[in-house]
């Protein structure tokens, strides 16, 4: 393959994540030799994810971008044998269903499993995931790769960010299990600065439902408990992880990618369903917390759809709300909007607010990335 082949398959997923101005500005520059497909499959926090992607010459195109929701940083026996199911069924898929060879099938897990597993000391937990599926697909010697934050978050930015904006965007992609992201500092790709945070929409969840008792299940209770553990993560560690990134000084803008941007997004705009990234203020997001703890009838497909003014397409804006209430449902909503509002709230002052951006279907970013740099380096 080119030398450039990586930054040419970065130019196509900003082109086709990001905003359609950015389709002319990239169209000149593609020029992918014959076409291949390859098949990137990640274990995360939630589950596991699989990106199928074919390249040809002048195009990409996302074949099949699929999940299995498995829950795996439970690390219980039950969620370690579903997550085991569902990498090895992933990998049979791109095997027999798509054709394609098992060395073009890259297969990862991702940062913010390892460090969930760090933080309960559960590493154990990965690695007999990691033998279990190389005995179940008969490949004692498959590489797989746990992944490194730094590594992740970068290569996010990259299949993120479009290029006008590469040095001015401050990435910020919340996960399952851990939120990661970062920017270029000094104007190049070179030098990346890092952001971590040791949490995500389901380990927020978790944390909550381990404060709730048997005797009071109610939405009201896990409202105000979700409360007390945002509380604490924002003072212990948001505030911290921010100021230490310096980003603030830096960015102009703060853009948002992940499961929960998709899904506020979604929610938030549903005349803007055809559009892969939307603004949104945090006085908006605010609302929005508050009407998905007391009143989260308003956020149903019947509901926005009755509500929302300038829908072109009404019934592809309900089969969009229906999916996002098929992954979330209120209280994981709950728990990842009010990290967002919890994040966002750092770059709102009274003397400078930053633009918020919430991409939509960042999800083959960086691990499409990853498949083109692996194919670099054969």
């Amino acid at each position: 393959m080119p030398a450039t082949f990586l930054i040419r398959l970065y130019a196509v997923v900003l082109s086709c994540l990001i905003i359609p101005s950015a389709r002319s500005q990239y169209a000149s520059k593609i020029d992918f030799s014959a076409g291949q497909v390859f098949a990137g499959i990640e274990v995360g926090s939630k589950g596991v994810k699989m990106s199928v992607i074919e390249l040809k010459k002048k195009s990409f195109a996302v074949v099949k971008d699929t999940s299995v929701n498995t829950d795996f940083i439970s690390f219980s026996l039950q969620t370690s044998t579903a997550t085991l199911e569902g990498l090895s069924g992933l990998f049979n898929t791109a095997l027999t269903e798509f054709g394609i060879p098992s060395d073009r099938i890259y297969t990862v897990i991702s940062s913010g499993v390892k460090m969930q597993a760090d933080k309960d000391n559960q590493q154990q937990q990965i690695d007999k995931l990691i033998g279990g599926f190389r005995e179940r697909i008969k490949e004692p010697n498959r590489k797989v790769d746990v992944v490194d934050v730094t590594q992740e978050a970068r290569l996010s930015h990259l299949g993120i960010v479009p290029a006008t904006r590469r040095y001015t965007t401050f990435l910020i992609d919340i996960g399952s299990g851990n939120s990661k992201g970062g920017y270029f500092p000094s104007g190049n790709t070179a030098n990346f600065r890092l952001f971590q945070l040791n949490w995500g929409t389901k380990s927020v969840a978790n944390a909550t439902n381990k404060r709730i008792d048997e005797f009071d299940q109610t939405i009201s209770n896990y409202n105000r408990q979700l409360s007390r553990v945002l509380s604490a993560i924002e003072t212990e560690d948001i505030i911290y992880s921010i100021n230490a990134s310096g980003a603030f000084a830096m960015s102009d803008h703060i853009a948002f990618s992940g499961g929960i941007a998709w899904a506020v997004a979604t929610l938030l705009h549903p005349e803007q369903a055809e559009q892969s990234s939307v603004g949104v203020t945090f006085s908006e997001l605010v609302s929005f917390g508050e009407r998905l703890a007391i009143n989260f009838r308003t956020v149903s497909d019947t509901a926005l759809l009755r509500t929302t003014q300038g829908l072109s397409d009404p019934q592809a804006a309900a089969r969009e709300i229906r999916r996002v209430h098929n992954v979330f449902d209120q209280r994981s909503l709950m728990a990842g909007t009010g990290l967002l509002i919890k994040i966002m709230r750092q770059f709102s002052s009274i003397y400078e607010t930053k633009q918020f951006v919430f991409i939509k279907n960042g999800q083959v970013g960086w691990i499409s990335a990853y498949v083109d740099q692996q194919t670099e380096s054969q």
